[in-house]
């Protein structure tokens, strides 16, 4: 049986994403779960940066992973002031051509399940391991 296992990744803003989001990956191993997670994880951590920690440099990211025997959870925390409740919306824009508004939907489409922290600058993504 699979076992309850964390880790603690402390990271600067920036958007230099790549290393860090396959180490976050390491232990998934499904293919197909790596791929749907893994845009999704960038466009959170892309969120964190330019939009909680807005593109401050001097700002940093914590980032939790958890593995679970039936979940994989990442805590993804900038030092923003929060994303408010009404903003956190998971549908597409109306306008196609709008410049914002993609990322929060294609998070809730590659994750079972997206929580926000009170204050709004902590999300929770999780998907159900493979069978």
């Amino acid at each position: 049986m699979r076992s309850f296992r964390w880790a603690d990744f402390i990271l600067p803003s920036t958007l230099q994403l790549a290393p860090f989001i396959k180490l976050l990956l390491e232990p998934v191993g499904c293919k197909r779960t790596i791929d749907r997670i893994e845009l999704g994880l960038h466009e959170a951590l892309v969120n964190a940066v330019l939009h909680g920690n807005e593109g401050d440099p001097e700002k940093s990211l914590r980032v939790r992973r958890i593995m679970t025997p039936n979940w994989l959870i990442w805590q993804i925390q900038d030092q923003g002031k929060g994303i408010p409740a009404s903003s956190r919306i998971s549908t597409l824009p109306i306008e196609l051509d709008a410049e914002n508004g993609r990322g929060l939907f294609l998070i809730h489409q590659c994750f079972d399940d997206v929580r926000w922290s009170r204050t709004g600058n902590r999300l929770q993504l999780a998907a159900k391991r493979p069978a």
